[in-house]
């Protein structure tokens, strides 16, 4: 059963608000994701306290500190938008399912992933770093 609307809303906002496409749906997530060349950053948020803690803060600061960006920046929510969030882990193939999440795309291949294991116990300057030393190889 999702998570109440209400409850998601100012968390969806974190990232929508700064530029991210929210992706609610399956068919959201194929019109995105397939047949893009960009560099796509997909965010499979979360109401973890490692996602409002480190994920969030760490992937907005990643997209303020690097030269370099990804081209697109969508997210799904999971516990919320669990169609969507499902098709978008079947691009992020072979990785396992993760929550929150973070996958860096280039001509439609995942280049690089943070997993929920990789934010947990770290801060959100290390995610930026994390992120941002991938922004600089691949975008």
């Amino acid at each position: 059963m999702p998570y109440p609307e209400m409850m998601v809303a100012p968390m969806r906002a974190e990232l929508t608000n700064k530029g991210f496409t929210e992706l609610k749906s399956a068919a959201e997530v194929e019109a995105a994701m397939n047949g893009n060349n960009d560099t796509t950053l997909v965010v499979v948020n979360s109401v973890c306290g490692c996602a409002a803690g480190s994920a969030r803060p760490g992937i907005l600061k990643s997209l303020e500190i690097s030269s370099k960006k990804p081209v697109k920046l969508v997210t799904v929510f999971a516990g919320q938008d669990l169609d969507a969030v499902a098709k978008a882990r079947e691009f992020m193939v072979p990785f396992p399912p993760s929550s929150p999440a973070v996958a860096l795309f280039k001509n439609g291949e995942v280049v690089h992933m943070v997993e929920r294991h990789m934010i947990e116990g770290r801060t959100a300057d290390m995610v930026a770093d994390n992120l941002a030393a991938a922004y600089e190889q691949f975008c």
